[in-house]
């Protein structure tokens, strides 16, 4: 004998928004799998810390549906922070933090001693899995002293350094580990042993492109890179590596460092890069996992290797 059972209507099932969430994520899943996905979480998406949080989840949920995240971390409102609290002058020039020996100390401190201690115990409130390390350790990043131009002549900006060579051998040893490295953006010159603070975005398209990545995503405090700022605010979904450079002159200074990082990855084998607005809680997993898109994407130009992040 049939028993007719009768069907309870899908779309009246409380948790039926989180089964399509996860159904939609299932391709993007299965084209990342055991891939490497670098992660810059700017200082400016760090000063709220229910959405640090978010962040922090979003990164277990990744290495536990198959992937292998590194995040570099900024943390310039903090810095700003602990500079006023020492009557430390705050100066920017050419879209560089001007970094005296005083204020070197500071940095160290900061980025190295309390936004990464914070983030790394967030994860692990989730899973035994983040480890913390900056440039230095283990000569992951070597770096020399920076001297930007400003109208053809050249500028101190003091204790701010270029990457003159990236060691992926930690990083990759914690990868095949399971762990996730959150690196703060410290290196090492060879050339007179300091330590120089090098821009996050910078170390972040460095370790993505020498880890070979997949993607590169940035979060900052904007929703992605704008058409004709300051007088637009629209945004640009889409730009290939070439449309990129013709746009870098235009760009403010904050822009400039992130948007370059973005295109010498996706120059260098990184299959997409991608702006996003870190403002927005689970950032993260809402433009990996969803058909809405949001912030900018970069990708190669046409004859090269494109991957749909």
């Amino acid at each position: 004998m049939t028993v007719n059972v009768p069907l309870v209507p899908a779309n009246t099932h409380p948790d039926l928004a989180k089964a399509e969430a996860i159904d939609e994520a299932l391709p993007w899943l299965a084209r990342h799998q055991g891939r490497t996905v670098v992660i810059k979480l700017g200082g400016h998406a760090m000063v709220n810390d229910d959405l640090t949080a978010a962040f922090a989840r979003d990164i277990v949920f990744l290495r536990y549906a198959g992937l292998r995240p590194v995040v570099v971390h900024g943390g310039g409102p903090q810095i700003d922070a602990e500079l006023k609290r020492r009557g430390l002058q705050r100066e920017f020039k050419a879209g560089l933090r001007v970094t005296s020996p005083e204020a070197m100390d500071v940095v160290r401190m900061v980025l190295a001693g309390q936004v990464q201690r914070e983030l790394v115990g967030l994860i692990n409130r989730l899973g035994p899995l983040a480890v913390g390390m900056t440039g230095e350790d283990a000569n992951t990043l070597t770096a020399k002293r920076c001297i930007p131009w400003i109208d053809a002549e050249p500028v101190d900006v003091g204790r701010v350094g270029d990457i003159t060579s990236v060691s992926t051998d930690a990083l990759n040893s914690l990868l095949a580990d399971g762990r996730i490295p959150v690196v703060s953006p410290l290196a090492r010159s060879t050339e007179d042993g300091l330590v120089y603070n090098v821009n996050a975005d910078t170390v972040a398209s460095a370790l993505a492109t020498a880890l070979r990545a997949e993607t590169l995503i940035m979060l900052t405090d904007v929703p992605g890179l704008y058409a004709g700022w300051p007088h637009s605010q629209q945004v640009i979904p889409r730009l290939t590596a070439d449309e990129l450079e013709k746009l870098l002159p235009e760009l403010n200074d904050g822009m400039v460092p992130k948007m370059t990082g973005c295109l010498h990855a996706v120059r260098n084998g990184v299959g997409a890069a991608r702006v996003i607005d870190g403002r927005i809680p689970h950032s993260v997993l809402l433009q990996m996992f969803s058909n809405d898109k949001t912030g900018t994407l970069i990708v190669p130009d046409p004859n090269e290797r494109e991957v749909t992040p």
